[in-house]
């Protein structure tokens, strides 16, 4: 008898019950003997051995659904191996429960932080699998994550819509993408919604050179201006503090978000107005676009290969365009940023993208 563990933790995204169904498949296909044990709300599930025995059926059907059939929390890793208020050991609990199922492998979904806990109980010595998931893209070892794209598709979407109103009113637009730490969403968002200016966290800007692009675009009669946004940009000015200095003054501005703040700077220096939008969740849900249904369920056979030929500890992944697999340890604690070097922002500069960072 083959028993497979599997659970889904952090943020949703579109493509995680498609990459379910891709894992599921490719056991049921090779092995009559198996059982699958779903966790409930990732790895709280685990944790307090909260689970359903699930049939080959419960993953019938959910290619094109989003969201996890099995749902989801966010369990932070710095937290994993301090003990609560109610006295749990959280990573003691999470073998019990998998000794206790006698499960031979744990199927793991999530991004950074989840694959963190994942290769923390791969070296407390539990076999475990796992897929990379986040519209961030910013898991290591891997060129793509599924609900990337479809978190692109929509993003993109939010900046198309903007044009026309944006040209209507002569003014200037902020669309805010998800991405605190990388930018990866802004700038392919950002380049395929034909954005003037893109911010991101990874390249610190100054708000005399977004303003200077703003007035360059005027200069040439423009009527508009489009600048997409990551959650996580930054100024230059703020890039130079300390991590503690910086966090202060976030939790000291006057304003809901980094957007917000750069739209009332614009407003002061130059007169023009400035509207801000906020796609916000709506990025993460849906259905997957049919490239994620493609990516996933690669993954999730990829996964199954892993689990039928006893290859743990590692993630499924894309490594020069084909279905691979990296080592958990390579992937844990390790961030995939945007190269401000990168082929692909030289292009964009090439073609007058101001990043905010210099004059252009």
């Amino acid at each position: 008898m083959l028993r497979v563990g599997i659970l889904t933790s952090g943020g949703d995204c579109q493509a995680l019950n498609a990459t379910m169904r891709g894992v599921v498949k490719g056991l049921y296909q090779n092995r009559d003997d198996l059982e699958i044990y779903g966790f409930l709300e990732g790895y709280k599930g685990l944790i307090h051995g909260n689970y359903q025995k699930m049939e080959a059926k419960d993953f019938s059907g959910i290619l094109t659904k989003g969201g996890t059939i099995l749902g989801t929390s966010r369990q932070p890793f710095k937290l994993m191996r301090v003990i609560g208020e109610d006295g749990i050991d959280k990573v003691k609990a999470m073998k019990d429960t998998y000794k206790k199922l006698k499960l031979d492998c744990l199927v793991v979904l999530g991004g950074n932080g989840t694959q963190k806990t994942a290769n923390l109980l791969s070296e407390e010595g539990l076999n475990v699998v796992s897929l990379p998931k986040t519209i961030d893209n910013d898991i290591y070892g891997t060129e793509v994550t599924f609900g990337f794209q479809s978190a692109v598709d929509i993003a993109t979407s939010a900046i198309d819509c903007i044009h026309t109103t944006a040209d209507s009113h002569g003014r200037v637009f902020i669309v805010e993408v998800m991405g605190h730490k990388v930018g990866w969403l802004t700038l392919y968002a950002g380049i395929a919604g034909g954005a003037d200016v893109i911010l991101l966290p990874e390249i610190p800007y100054d708000i005399d050179n977004v303003i200077q692009a703003i007035e360059r675009r005027k200069n040439q009669g423009k009527r508009f201006t489009i600048l997409a946004v990551a959650e996580g940009a930054i100024s230059k000015e703020d890039a130079s503090l300390s991590k503690k200095a910086y966090k202060e003054k976030v939790k000291q501005r006057a304003y809901p978000t980094v957007s917000y703040e750069i739209a009332q700077q614009i407003l002061e220096k130059t007169g023009q107005e400035v509207r801000v939008t906020v796609p916000g969740h709506t990025q993460r849900g849906g259905g997957p676009c049919a490239y994620d249904r493609v990516l996933s369920t690669r993954l999730g056979a990829k996964a199954a290969e892993m689990i039928l030929n006893k290859e743990y500890g590692y993630m499924a992944s894309v490594v020069n365009g084909e279905i691979s697999k990296t080592k958990l340890s390579q992937v844990a604690g390790t961030l995939k940023m945007v190269d401000p070097e990168s082929e692909m922002i030289k292009e964009a500069r090439l073609l007058g993208i101001s990043f905010g960072d210099k004059k252009i």
